[in-house]
């Protein structure tokens, strides 16, 4: 998968909060006059360095993911025809009665059906593999 611009640009935002912490604490030692020792700082750096890459490693993929809720994730389903489609009618998704109509003239009960597009909250649908 190519990583773009955009998806390093998530990665710092996401990153942000651990970077003003860090940010607060050296704030903090140097208003104090606290001398971090090498032994300590260097495994900080490091650990910092490992956070940001496992945050890329685990978060851009799922920049890339379909989205699987809403209006979107509906689009490509197959459903069941609960009531006849003559063009319109009632097919069910997920356990959930929904009003459809068809695409391509009258489909009866039982067919398998796949959602083309959501219309306010009428399922545009058409015969699966058509």
């Amino acid at each position: 998968m190519k990583r773009t611009a955009k998806d390093w640009l998530k990665v710092l935002i996401l990153l942000l909060d651990e970077v003003v912490i860090v940010a607060a604490v050296l704030g903090i030692l140097w208003y104090f006059n606290i001398k971090l020792p090498l032994w300590v700082a260097v495994p900080g750096a490091l650990l910092l360095g490992l956070l940001a890459f496992i945050t890329h490693k685990m978060i851009v993929p799922s920049f890339h993911l379909r989205q699987v809720t809403g209006r979107e994730g509906m689009i490509g389903m197959e459903v069941e025809v609960m009531k006849a489609l003559k063009p319109t009618g009632v097919v069910r998704v997920e356990g959930e009665n929904w009003t459809a109509k068809s695409v391509e003239g009258e489909i009866l009960a039982g067919e398998i059906v796949e959602i083309q597009s959501v219309n306010k909250l009428v399922l545009e649908v058409r015969r699966k593999g058509c």
